[in-house]
């Protein structure tokens, strides 16, 4: 019985202790995954997104941007501002590393592959229940949409 009831506790903290957000307080000069490349100045996304709008394809960039949202979960995307509004997703090459919720309004340096995407519904959805949104806009979400998509190798905190 003892050894029961020790099961059930120890299973019960394990739960618990995998539950947490990420930890960590991104302060300036952290690193996450791949160390980013000190042989040229990154480029401002904005900058980024207008060549990819004509057609353009970064296979590796380095890019400063402002986040906006993390993964509440895990920390496994980000959300960084477009000047028009708009918002880029980044997800982690291989999904190799994670970011502590605290990266949320940082300013960062990423290096990574830049390209636009169709992204659907279903993802649409799940990111969004990722984000904790209502019943309501997650059902609101009913297209597809064209975005920005980032796969991050290395991520430094900037300021």
């Amino acid at each position: 019985m003892k050894k029961l009831i020790f099961s059930i506790c120890s299973l019960c903290f394990l739960t618990l202790a995998q539950a947490q957000p990420p930890a960590g307080d991104a302060n300036p000069g952290d690193q996450y995954g791949a160390a980013i490349a000190a042989t040229y100045d990154p480029m401002n996304i904005d900058d980024v997104v207008a060549k990819l709008k004509t057609g353009s394809e970064y296979p590796s960039v380095k890019i400063k941007a402002k986040v906006v949202d993390v993964c509440p979960k895990k920390g496994c995307w980000l959300k960084l501002a477009l000047a028009d509004g708009s918002e880029a997703t980044v997800k982690m090459k291989d999904y190799g590393f994670f970011l502590p919720l605290a990266i949320k309004g940082k300013t960062i340096i990423l290096e990574g592959e830049v390209k636009m995407k169709t992204t659907s519904v279903a993802e649409l959805k799940h990111y969004a229940e990722d984000a904790k949104k209502t019943k309501e806009e997650i059902d609101a979400i009913t297209t597809p949409k064209k975005e920005v998509r980032i796969l991050a190798s290395g991520i430094a905190v900037a300021e």
